[in-house]
């Protein structure tokens, strides 16, 4: 009988990372993570697909025509011998790789431009896995693990969990732990996606873009907020990714969470924007911008910065060893003029950090883009223990004044990384929308109070948490220092006595 128990995150997590098992000692994380991540997208659409078929066989009866006709009309195709139990009957045979690789491609070919590209750069049936009978049998493991019951990732069981984007970024952390590195990658987690979604408030045909869209839950966290606040699936999503596999990663999940109008591309979104109108000579725009860029990326692109073909560095070309301020003059050049917004995440030292990337901060402010800075606790992103903060900016603001958000002491603490909890991050909704002073919390600042402080946005400079300590009672301390002693020269007596009973007395 199928289990219809729903499954929660920490399983599949913990199956996943069983999984990895079976390529530890053999290929490196950043590499086996690949394999892990594709065959948990074919278990689940296998799954989905199975448990789809048997509700048709249950309700009409035998009736191959009629069944395969209602099949075509699901929101995937699976073809005849491409599904992941179709690879699992079939494991004890040579052949595996080969088999897996052309399952992938025929699933690829089936689903026309969803999956478009998907799987070029992910191959099964690679030497790296070693010769072919151990590749066999290390295959044959591979499928072992995804066959087991806690992973029947039927519709049933999942719900509205976001499998892939959550192994994903659950993969990417461990493998951080366990190694000492980040495998590339770096993530948003999911509170922090949660509270740029929330603050940006997307609608019904809201464009929505992440030019840095990693494995793509952020912008479907906005996808998510549409739905919840309108009940609507008018709106599209557009991202770039830099690295292939994560970009693969990314279709996959849209492809799973049914996100069919999208767009994501990949490519290097600094050195070779390709969200561009028909022609190819202009940035697509946006309602909505949102990213967690690589903080303070080496290597950029500085080299052809000055003659960029957008103009996106019209206000001053970013320092050559960090990217920060590139990836924000671009968000902002993809706004449209009357509905865009858009909330960036950044290490600290955009805010006060001078030279270049100084006159590029008092340009952005002296155009009242800024709409608030949001302080956010160290130890929250994994990978770096340093805080980051969020930079909320607006094509058409109400006001010229800046609100800061010092939310970075309140949080709960973990071992070895912080979380916001819901308390924390309605705590800095409820402020962002009140747009107030809160004694040791936010400060609404003036466009003169900024002008004074060089436009330096540190925000201790605007949010004055000091905390005066208790006044000392002297009085109190010398009554107490006088009853100490009274009650070590009682003790003292004691001791005495004590040592002259044993013959110490001298």
């Amino acid at each position: 009988m199928t289990d219809t128990v729903q499954i929660n995150q920490d399983d599949i997590n913990k199956a996943v990372w069983a999984a990895c098992d079976t390529f530890r000692g053999v290929i490196s994380a950043d590499t086996y993570k690949d394999f892990i991540l594709t065959m948990l997208f074919l278990k689940y659409i296998s799954d989905v697909y199975r448990d789809e078929y048997n509700k048709l066989v249950t309700q009409y009866g035998e009736n191959p025509e009629l069944i395969h006709a209602m099949m075509s009309k699901q929101r995937f195709v699976l073809p005849e011998g491409a599904s992941f139990w179709d690879l699992y009957e079939l494991r004890y045979e040579a052949g595996n790789g080969e088999r897996i690789d052309k399952a992938l491609h025929a699933i690829e070919e089936a689903n026309g431009s969803k999956l478009k590209n998907v799987f070029q750069d992910i191959s099964f049936n690679t030497d790296r896995l070693g010769q072919e009978k151990q590749k066999n049998e290390l295959l044959r493991h591979l499928l072992e693990d995804f066959g087991k019951d806690i992973l029947n990732l039927s519709s049933e069981r999942v719900g509205s969990l976001d499998i892939i984007g959550n192994a994903y970024e659950y993969l990417i952390k461990h493998f951080a732990a366990s190694s000492g590195k980040t495998a590339g990658e770096f993530y948003t987690p999911p509170e922090v996606s949660d509270l740029l979604a929330t603050i940006l408030e997307p609608v019904e045909g809201d464009e929505i873009c992440d030019p840095a869209c990693g494995s793509g839950s952020l912008l479907m966290k906005c996808g998510a907020m549409v739905r919840k606040n309108s009940g609507s699936r008018k709106y599209a999503l557009y991202g770039q990714e830099a690295i292939g596999s994560t970009w693969a990663l990314a279709k996959m999940n849209m492809f799973l969470h049914g996100e069919d109008n999208h767009r994501i591309e990949w490519g290097d979104t600094i050195r070779n924007p390709l969200l561009l109108e028909k022609d190819g000579t202009a940035l697509l725009h946006f309602d909505i911008v949102t990213a967690n860029p690589p903080f303070s990326l080496d290597k950029w692109g500085h080299e052809d910065a000055s003659a960029d073909p957008y103009g996106r560095f019209r206000r001053g070309t970013p320092p050559k060893t960090k990217g920060d301020y590139a990836f924000i003059s671009h968000m902002i050049e993809t706004l449209k003029p009357d509905t865009g917004r858009m909330g960036v995440v950044v290490p600290h030292g955009v805010l006060f950090r001078a030279s270049s990337e100084g006159k590029i901060r008092k340009q952005l402010i002296e155009e009242n883009l800024l709409d608030t800075v949001i302080g956010l606790p160290e130890k929250l992103f994994f990978g770096t223990g340093i805080p980051a903060a969020i930079l909320i900016f607006k094509k058409h603001k109400t006001d010229k004044n800046v609100l800061f958000i010092d939310a970075s002491r309140e949080f709960k603490s973990g071992k070895n990384q912080n979380q916001l909890t819901p308390e924390n991050i309605q705590k800095i909704i409820d402020t962002y929308q009140a747009r107030e002073t809160v004694d040791k919390y936010a400060y609404l600042a003036s466009l003169d109070e900024i002008t004074e402080n060089d436009f330096n946005l540190n925000i201790p400079r605007y949010v004055d948490t000091f905390e005066e300590e208790a006044e000392i009672d002297l009085v109190a301390v010398r009554t107490e220092r006088l009853q100490l002693k009274s009650e070590l020269e009682a003790l003292e007596g004691e001791m005495k006595g004590y040592l002259e009973e044993l013959g110490y007395g001298n």
